[in-house]
């Protein structure tokens, strides 16, 4: 049976989930503030507590490869929702400028594109505060989790 890894090194493991999380507040606080930044932060602060404690701690490595593992993965995956999105809006104004099309039926296919991208979006960001919360709560109880839907960029 595995023993469980000391309480210090359990709450950085768990540091390194909930840092992404704080990163994406910090993002969001920026752009609220109407500051149009898009930086990976939810990358670099889990990269920087794993690359600081993952010599002391066995735990502490397995748990921080996971979280980046999936918040590279979570970008990688919001990039694709924007590209496609940006696609089919494009996509859009060159069939209404090619067909003459009315203000209101682009306007309507417009809306409904941003209602497609903001739902995405809420489900992305709900399911990424349940799980890094779920991991981050495993973490520092000492148990193994792996998140579901990442690309294991890190081994």
């Amino acid at each position: 049976m595995r023993e469980k890894p000391q309480q210090q090194m359990r709450v950085w493991a768990m540091f390194c989930h909930l840092s992404a999380l704080l990163a994406w507040m910090l993002l969001f606080f920026l752009v609220f503030l109407g500051i149009p930044l898009y930086l990976p932060l939810n990358i670099f602060l889990p990269l920087i507590i794993w690359r600081l404690y993952k010599t002391k701690s066995s735990w502490v490595d397995f748990q921080g490869k996971e979280s980046l593992n999936f918040q590279i993965s979570l970008t990688f995956y919001i990039l694709i929702v924007i590209i496609v999105s940006l696609l089919m809006m494009l996509t859009i104004c060159g069939i209404a400028v090619t067909t003459n099309s009315t203000g209101k039926e682009i306007q309507t296919l417009l809306d409904t594109l941003l209602m497609v991208w903001l739902s995405l979006t809420s489900v992305m960001i709900l399911i990424q505060f349940f799980l890094v919360n779920f991991a981050a709560f495993k973490a520092y109880k000492g148990e193994h989790y792996r998140y579901p839907w990442t690309i294991r960029f890190l081994r």
